[in-house]
């Protein structure tokens, strides 16, 4: 399956993106990775959605850098507020592409809430599928995105 920009989820499921968006961007959620021995790693990134794209910005010295040099699938999941879920969750999963030309850089840069190091790393979390789980009552309620065939052709 091919991951997409996020612009795609918008496009086809508004409702989802502008769920995921509140939930994820430029607030604190975690990035799960492959260590190089196959294990998994979480880590607390800041998400910036903006322009169709959603990016990360790492430091170069950071494991999760390296998990995603090596192998850039992912798992994204939002931070709670609470035990009951109250605000919903939200989590994707793609694939990490490390972004080096300046004219994304930049597009990032203005969609981003803070000021990212120079030094960062940037990649773009192109994404296969999208999840949120809402509890109205303490029912979960559940709503599901994947890259359609017609997308993945386009």
């Amino acid at each position: 399956m091919e991951a997409v920009h996020w612009g795609q989820l918008e496009r086809e499921d508004v409702r989802l993106a502008a769920f995921g968006q509140v939930r994820l961007d430029g607030k604190v959620a975690y990035l799960a990775t492959m260590r190089r021995d196959g294990r998994p790693r979480a880590h607390p990134v800041t998400p910036i959605i903006g322009e169709g794209r959603m990016f990360i910005f790492l430091e170069p010295s950071s494991p999760r850098t390296r998990d995603l040099i090596e192998n850039p699938d992912f798992c994204l999941h939002c931070a709670m507020s609470d035990s009951s879920g109250s605000s919903g969750e939200f989590q994707t999963t793609g694939v990490a592409v490390k972004c080096e030309d300046e004219k994304v850089r930049a597009l990032a840069e203005s969609v981003c809430n803070f000021r990212p190091s120079v030094r960062s790393i940037l990649f773009e979390l192109c994404i296969t599928d999208a999840l949120s789980t809402e509890y109205p009552g303490g029912q979960p309620k559940r709503r599901r995105w994947q890259v359609s065939a017609l997308a993945e052709s386009s």
